[in-house]
């Protein structure tokens, strides 16, 4: 597989991003990875107790993740941006510099035969073990999409 620099994207930077990062890092440590949030809520704060604690719980490790605020020039620097939701999708989007085409997709899809579009965000809905079990999903699908030489 081709090296691939992906950055998963979310509101805050604080639950689903984060934990995608570190799911799928651990399906595929060989690309480079990071997380942002559209907003700047919890930067430079690591990822949210409870989910940290879901995570750890699937052996995930989360605590060395930091909170960070998208950017624009992180269409530079990644060949993927991931966005949980379709709000936030829209958001990265509007930053996009003039002239690129870095791809930016919602990563729930890649969840094989999941109808759902976004992750939903457990801050607010407080499911995190739901949560996790679509990143896993998408996770899963990425990882296998990224082995057959699609994106």
């Amino acid at each position: 597989m081709m090296r691939k620099r992906i950055l998963f994207v979310c509101l805050g930077n604080i639950c689903r991003s984060p934990a995608a990062e570190g799911v799928f890092r651990g399906l595929v440590p060989e690309a480079e990875t990071d997380s942002a949030g559209t907003a700047r809520y919890h930067v430079g704060k690591p990822p949210y107790g409870p989910m940290q604690a879901a995570a750890r719980a699937r052996g995930v490790e989360l605590s060395d993740l930091r909170a960070r605020q998208f950017q624009s020039d992180d269409f530079l620097r990644f060949d993927l941006i991931l966005a949980m939701d379709s709000e936030n999708l829209a958001d990265i989007e509007a930053q996009r510099p003039r002239d690129n085409n870095t791809p930016v997709q919602l990563f729930a899809p890649f969840a094989a035969g999941d109808g759902d579009q976004d992750v939903p965000d457990p801050y607010y809905t407080r499911d995190f073990e739901g949560c996790l079990d679509l990143i896993e999903r998408a996770a899963s699908g990425l990882a296998s999409h990224l082995q057959g030489g699609a994106l």
